[in-house]
């Protein structure tokens, strides 16, 4: 039996990683062993380890940090407190592989803690560019750090093999949230109204404004323009969801939360829950902010996408979203565009550049079958001319 550890600290990173996740603990030659770090364990952030425990997983160990300020000082002593405590785990646990995603810094730090104990990582979404964001120097170096590597595409696997990775270590899986879209029935329009008090007649704007973490002078001005932008739709109900535990996240949270108090309309719901978000995704009538889930899930419903701001440049998109700057006038008129007919009808047959919903499969066969022996050390390679 190969145990398989594997690394959550958000509701954002469980909602990828559930597919897989239900995979592993359903196969005879695999343990999961779910190790949950970061806003799960906070109040403020919605403790959404709940959203595990209703799911059925049981988790392995907890790694509480302090995230009460979003401070660059704070953040450093959060990434301290979580390396030393996945040190603790690991000394404790010692799982085969480790599965980590993408570019949080709590995940970085349990990743450097695994390195001492020489358990191989397996990382997801690797090879991406947020130039925008502190998260692109942790994605990068969790490739370094990692054994073997499931890029959502091509173009994503070839820049994994740029810094030097070996080809044999890199698989092409897609996306695995994908498999959510797919395989998770979404709630009616009238269940979103129960959950979560949507209105199930007036059309939704769904926003989702995330920190620019190296941008951070600029973050009151920027959530500002959005406020004021959003403020020229009154005929839209407004759904917020939670900015990340960055740095200028409380700030983010704070003017929502004056806008929803001014705003009848308008409401912020801190989480969804899987089901719950891609259910928003399906009913909504244009996605507006800078999350990750406007590039890569929302194509996937040929939603329309405001993309603000300079946060997820250098991803691949599809034709749905249509990339502004911070500017009012500019947001404006990119929600006009965006809900415009023609570019509605311009979607039909939309293809997602990340996938077709069967990465969870191609990435649990690996992960029960790659030989370990072999994972570590590794090599640098260059190509050859």
């Amino acid at each position: 039996m190969r145990n398989v550890g594997v690394i959550t600290t958000s509701r954002a990173d469980y909602g990828i990683y559930f597919p897989i996740l239900k995979r592993i603990a359903a196969h005879p030659q695999l343990r999961l062993m779910l190790f949950v770090t970061g806003a799960h364990l906070s109040a403020k952030f919605g403790r959404t380890i709940r959203f595990i425990q209703k799911d059925g997983f049981r988790t392995t160990a907890r790694v509480p940090i302090s995230l009460e300020s979003d401070s660059p000082s704070a953040i450093a002593r959060a990434m301290g407190e979580c390396t030393r405590g996945f040190g603790k785990v690991f000394e404790k646990f010692h799982p085969g592989i480790l599965l980590v995603l993408g570019d949080r810094y709590e995940m970085h730090a349990a990743a450097l803690a695994a390195g001492p104990f020489n358990i191989p990582l397996a990382h997801l979404h690797g090879g991406e560019l947020t130039y925008g964001a502190m998260d692109e120097n942790f994605r990068h170096s969790l490739t370094k750090l990692s054994h073997l590597h499931f890029a959502a595409t091509r173009e994503y696997a070839r820049r994994i093999i740029q810094m030097g990775e070996e080809p044999w270590r890199v698989r092409v899986t897609g996306a695995p949230g994908l498999d959510n879209v797919m395989s998770v029935p979404p709630y009616l329009r009238r269940d979103l109204t129960q959950l979560f008090g949507v209105d199930e007649h007036q059309p939704i704007m769904l926003v989702t404004f995330h920190p620019v973490t190296l941008e951070e002078s600029h973050t009151a001005q920027s959530i500002r323009s959005l406020l004021g932008a959003l403020n020229q739709f009154k005929e839209y109900q407004i759904i917020f969801t939670g900015p990340n535990a960055d740095p200028d996240g409380n700030l983010i949270r704070e003017e929502i939360h004056k806008f929803c108090a001014h705003n009848p309309q308008a409401k912020l719901v801190t989480n969804f829950g899987t089901r719950g978000y891609l259910s928003l995704l399906r009913h909504s009538e244009v996605m507006v902010g800078n999350s990750s889930s406007g590039i890569i899930e929302a194509a996937s419903f040929q939603l329309p996408v405001v993309n603000i701001g300079t946060r997820q440049q250098g991803r691949i998109r599809g034709a749905n979203v249509i990339d502004v700057g911070y500017g009012r006038d500019e947001i404006v008129d990119g929600i006009k565009r965006a809900l415009s007919t023609a570019l509605k009808r311009s979607l039909n047959g939309l293809v997602n550049p990340y996938g077709n919903g069967r990465a969870s499969q191609k990435v649990v066969q690996t992960l029960a079958t790659i030989r370990l022996e072999k994972l570590i050390p590794k090599k640098f390679y260059e190509k050859k001319n």
